[in-house]
């Protein structure tokens, strides 16, 4: 007989419910989060599971890969969506009940799959985000002392990275105490920028032996960064089907609401990866103010532009970079600076 089970996974504990092809419950427990005490739950079925699913969530790639490799039939869905079929089946939301309800998704077959990285793209994903959380963090210190000196009119203006700390000391040697105060964030701020940089030399380095970025960078307002957030976002180009539904995946085309006689199309999604996203908004200013080279891609923009403003253009050209770029990546060509078709 063929079983299915759904997997609630929290943090310390994972609730596992399995059921029949008619959707008789067979089995239900609790067992510790980790990957060794789930493949040991489920092993005694194995012969007889049909699918094994659990949520998108931090702790996801690690218990997939687990459950992959002791070959049971695991599919990872989709969180928002489950999140909407479990609020129609039940109005008391716990673990074990969430656990039913993805058991029953898995009998139906009434679910989203979610793609699940590989291993390179996870440990490069590793790079990004931490590169991401020192560049925030010491631009928030910066930001914090700009601030602070403004309390007492004194105005940091524009000056380089190197000359910031030169400047802070200056402005704030007007009081010692306020001296003795803003010393300690720059130091900190000049331990984090150091790291930062080494980080950022790592990526540098990973980008010039990868020929996936490589070939990514012959776009014109693509670098080391956008290009690697690329490869990491979509990780197997043949994912999808049509290079054009990279856009919807970023979150790069307009949200529709269609009921009756009402109609209406808002602006894009934000849904998938936001440092992708961000990352190709910016790739698409830097083609439009500061790439002097004429292109296509860039005459396209700048007409849509006049039309219908330079918001929207800048938005639609990052939708449209990234609609080219999967298909450069798939199809193995480097950038034309002739005409484009997205």
């Amino acid at each position: 007989m063929a079983y299915f089970a759904g997997l609630d996974v929290s943090l310390n504990l994972t609730s596992i419910c399995v059921v029949d092809a008619s959707g008789e419950i067979i089995r239900e427990l609790k067992v510790p989060s980790e990957a060794e005490d789930l493949v040991a739950a489920l092993r005694p079925l194995a012969a007889d599971l049909e699918r094994v699913g659990l949520e998108a969530g931090p702790l996801s790639q690690h218990i997939y890969s687990a459950l992959t490799e002791a070959q049971l039939p695991v599919v990872c869905v989709e969180a928002r969506h489950m999140a909407q079929v479990l609020r129609a089946q039940t109005m008391n939301k716990t673990d074990r009940n969430d656990a039913r309800g993805l058991a029953q998704m898995m009998r139906v077959g009434l679910f989203k799959p979610v793609h699940i990285k590989s291993d390179r793209s996870q440990r490069l994903n590793v790079l990004l985000q931490a590169r991401k959380v020192l560049k925030s963090k010491f631009l928030d210190i910066e930001a914090d002392l700009r601030g602070l000196l403004k309390n007492f009119g004194l105005k940091v203006g524009k000056v380089t990275p190197k000359a910031f700390e030169e400047r802070i000391r200056e402005l704030a040697a007007f009081d010692a105490f306020v001296a003795e105060v803003v010393e300690p964030m720059l130091i900190a701020r000049n331990a984090m920028r150091r790291q930062y940089d080494e980080l950022h030399g790592i990526l540098l380095r990973v980008v010039q032996d990868d020929p996936v970025c490589r070939r990514l960078m012959t776009m014109p307002g693509v670098g080391a960064v956008v290009a690697m957030n690329f490869r990491v976002a979509i990780d197997v180009p043949s994912r999808f089907n049509r290079s054009r539904t990279v856009g919807a995946h970023l979150g790069l085309t307009p949200k529709r609401y269609q009921s009756g006689e009402v109609d209406w199309t808002g602006r894009i999604s934000k849904a998938g990866d936001a440092m992708m996203r961000a990352s190709l908004f910016e790739a698409a200013q830097v083609l439009m103010t500061r790439v002097a080279k004429p292109s296509a891609l860039r005459s396209w923009a700048m007409r849509l532009a006049k039309r219908r403003g330079r918001k929207k253009a800048v938005v639609a050209l990052a939708r449209k970079m990234g609609v080219i770029l999967h298909r450069m990546w798939a199809d193995g060509t480097d950038f034309r600076w002739a005409a484009q078709e997205a």
